[in-house]
């Protein structure tokens, strides 16, 4: 799941994983620095990699490759 962890700011961007749907445990941010994250989409594919999109700053759209295997991002 990707989720903004705050009530005023569309930052952090945070991901979180769950096994069971109830519980949910942080793993990384992806953005968190000052400005605009939102809109995030996410899909896994049958590589196993998860690839998210969302806006960037309200400049542009970013695309991100999560391994979960690794936990790295490209």
């Amino acid at each position: 799941m990707m989720y903004d962890g705050s009530a005023t700011a569309r930052t952090p961007l945070s991901v979180a994983v769950s096994t069971d749907a109830e519980h949910w445990s942080p793993v990384m941010d992806l953005e968190s620095g000052p400005g605009e994250y939102s809109y995030p989409a996410v899909i896994q594919t049958r590589d196993g990699l998860v690839h998210v999109t969302y806006t960037w700053r309200r400049e542009r759209i970013r695309h991100v490759v999560i391994d979960p295997t690794s936990g790295s991002r490209g």
